[in-house]
């Protein structure tokens, strides 16, 4: 791909831009607004943000995205654990709602956005692979909980403040007995209704002749006639009078030109919130923009989706709006209503404009129970309970790395969860590395094949020691290697051999190296000559830079099965007599595969 091209996708798509393209697009977009117009309200108070926040947020970060990502389908705005966070990272600064709020979600945006940017330009997408997938999904499962439990006080028309499940739990019973009843109903019939829309209405639509395409598209617009049918309920049957809460008065605007404050101590304090929400937006975004492109058979770039995810926030923290990343839903929903390049999103963007423009004042009506079901739905979507039982079978590391984080996010908060999972990860893989799988292996009869004596019958030899180690030579496990190869020999005076076997070691260090040499010489001391075997060429290429070569007591062997063979005797292995005398050892060799 061209420079030019590399850093603005819409050069390489937009040359073959047809009227066909320009209907998919088009319906596309028609779809996904009419599906983000209440999402976009209802995170934004999730976010303690005014509505309209939202509306903004969908706007011209889409049209930014458009321009600098890589993924033709990927539908990016605000969503439910953004809104989360930023709502933690805010508050912690300023009331929910202020202007001093505002001002934090606008300054979360553009650190984020600068954060991402400065990644995608320097390359540093791996830096991602901090977060594990255990640990991103007891995020998510553990924010979606949390989330979902918060909308209950809208859902009961009750007060009930707290970032963590027990003061979300103690408010909600503190207040349960102010429940709305008019606000619950409204709440549990949207709840319900949106719920059955999931599974019941497509099947319903398939069965009345509809294709299936069709039916899952408007199955997938169920929120919206929740909106309808609620807001029609409080302005006929005057619920506001009741005591049921609405969005109340939305500006009728474009999105307004804001300019984040440069208050040093304030972007000091939201820095690390900023950067820890700017790798989560891009873990699930990128995850998305991946399972969908694959669908078409087309690839991303997952760096340049870091400019075009910082374009996005960049332009959010200049119009009004609050940090965005890539939607699950949204993307699976303009993915499948035909979206064939990034134009859909900016055609998205129109829409929600013109909503921001002409159709504000009828969401004034719009019971808040209404969107706090809409989020409950979508968040509960994400809450993968079974997730931690396949983990736990497969990986007890992993398991715990899965259930800090949850437990972190839900008993301390967002950030904290976030950190606790990071480095719960971080700590099992460096325990995992300081003490790696090795084994004894002896060869599988008629086989060239050499496997671990606990595990497989195999032939041995009484005078050759096998050891094969299956982790790079480093650090973190140098010394664990000699106690290893020292507690092997202790009190067995028939090895006269010892091999290391390397064929998944892919590097050693300046410490694995040294512990080699020290393994070499105490051997030596012994009386038992060391070898190394189907050492990898790159990993070769440094040690014949060392002194190991040179003082090496035994070989240096191309494949394990060649060192065995010569180091049995001319017999074949199985054949082998632990007591026959040992045949002349050949030179040191620096064969290496």
């Amino acid at each position: 791909m061209p420079s030019r091209a590399r850093f603005l996708p819409i050069l390489e798509w937009g040359r073959s831009y047809s009227g066909k393209t320009f209907v998919s697009d088009i319906v596309a977009a028609l779809i996904v607004t009419i599906m983000l117009i209440p999402q976009s309200l209802a995170y934004a108070m999730l976010a303690g943000l005014p509505p309209e926040v939202g509306l903004y947020a969908s706007i011209a970060p889409i049209l930014a995205y458009a321009l600098f990502g890589s993924s033709r389908t990927l539908a990016v705005g605000p969503v439910a654990v953004v809104s989360l966070m930023t709502l933690t990272a805010a508050g912690s600064v300023a009331p929910p709602g202020s202007a001093e709020f505002i001002a934090a979600a606008l300054v979360l945006a553009l650190l984020s956005g600068l954060f991402l940017l400065l990644m995608g330009v320097l390359r540093l997408g791996f830096l991602a692979n901090l977060l594990s997938h255990p640990v991103v999904s007891g995020f998510i499962t553990a924010s979606g909980i949390l989330i979902a439990t918060s909308q209950l006080k809208s859902l009961l028309g009750i007060r009930a403040e707290g970032g963590t499940m027990p003061e979300l739990v103690a408010g909600l019973w503190a207040n349960l007995g102010d429940t709305s009843l008019p606000t619950l109903a409204i709440g549990l019939a949207s709840t319900a209704f949106l719920f059955w829309v999931r599974k019941g209405l497509k099947p319903l639509l398939l069965a009345a002749g509809l294709a299936p395409r069709a039916a899952d598209l408007l199955a997938k617009a169920g929120p919206i006639v929740a909106v309808l049918v609620s807001t029609v309920a409080v302005v006929a049957l005057d619920l506001e009078a009741a005591g049921v809460r609405v969005v109340g008065q939305i500006p009728q605007s474009l999105p307004p030109l804001t300019v984040p404050p440069f208050d040093l101590e304030l972007w000091m304090t939201l820095a690390i919130p900023a950067l820890l929400l700017s790798i989560i937006g891009f873990v699930e975004s990128v995850s998305v923009a991946q399972t969908l492109a694959a669908r078409r058979r087309e690839r991303i770039d997952p760096d340049q989706e870091l400019i075009g995810l910082g374009a996005a926030n960049i332009a959010a923290s200049f119009t009004g709006g609050y940090p965005v990343t890539g939607g699950f839903a949204r993307s699976v929903v303009n993915h499948e209503a035909g979206a064939e390049t990034p134009a859909a999103g900016a055609y998205t963007a129109a829409g929600i404009l013109l909503a921001a423009l002409f159709l504000t004042p009828l969401l004034a009506p719009l019971p808040v129970a209404t969107l706090a079901a809409t989020i409950i739905v979508a968040v509960l979507g994400l809450v993968d309970l079974r997730k931690p039982v396949e983990v736990f079978r497969y990986s007890r590391a992993d398991f715990a790395a899965m259930m800090a984080t949850i437990a972190a996010t839900l008993l301390v908060g967002v950030e904290p969860g976030v950190m606790a999972g990071v480095a719960t990860s971080l700590l099992l893989y460096l325990w995992r590395a300081s003490r790696p799988h090795a084994a004894i292996v002896g060869r599988v009869p008629g086989t060239e094949h050499f496997r671990n004596v606990e595990r497989h019958d195999v032939i041995t030899n009484p005078r050759i020691v096998t050891i094969r180690v299956d982790e790079s030579l480093t650090y973190l496990n140098a010394r664990w290697l000699e106690e290893l190869v020292l507690e092997t020999v202790a009190g067995n005076p028939e090895i006269e051999h010892l091999i290391l076997m390397c064929p998944a070691v892919n590097a050693i260090d300046a410490s694995g190296l040294e512990s080699l040499e020290a393994i070499n010489r105490r051997l030596a001391d012994a009386g038992i000559r060391f070898h190394l075997t189907e050492v990898k060429g790159p990993v070769m290429d440094r040690l014949r830079r060392s002194h190991l070569v040179d003082d090496l007591t035994g070989a240096i062997w191309l494949t394990q099965h060649e060192a065995f063979a010569a180091l049995a005797g001319a017999r074949p292995p199985e054949a082998a007599d632990a007591a026959a005398p040992p045949r002349p050892e050949p030179a040191p060799r620096s064969r290496a595969a």
